[in-house]
């Protein structure tokens, strides 16, 4: 199943603000979590998390230091802030509201046939 790209980067912050505030993280092991937990649905490329990583960084929203891996590469790793988590339970609150929506329209929307059999 292809995810649209409107509704990847509608997640893409929380998501990955959700993911900062379990623990600092690079990259890399990001976009492997992102991976993951979407059941290999969601398959970001760097240059679509790169850019983010470096806005939300602009807003404050994390913060960065280079740390060596165990196998002596840098890496650029990414912790979330204060204002990061604040803005973190902004956007679950804003998606809470999103996702009440529509499960009340799905719920109540008779749905083509072909897609009502799983033929979509």
């Amino acid at each position: 199943m292809r995810i649209d790209k409107d509704l990847v980067a509608a997640s893409a912050t929380p998501l990955v603000l959700g993911i900062l505030a379990e623990g600092e993280s690079y990259g890399y092991a990001i976009l492997e979590q992102v991976n993951e937990l979407s059941h290999g649905r969601m398959q970001w490329t760097d240059g679509m998390l790169y850019p983010l990583l470096h806005r939300l960084e602009r807003q404050g929203h994390v913060t960065s230091a280079w740390r060596m891996s165990d196998s002596g590469r840098r890496r650029k790793h990414y912790l979330i802030t204060d204002s990061g988590r604040a803005a973190l339970a902004e956007r679950r609150a804003q998606w809470s509201v999103v996702a009440e929506a529509l499960d009340q329209v799905w719920r109540s929307a008779t749905l083509p046939p072909t897609v009502a059999r799983g033929w979509a």
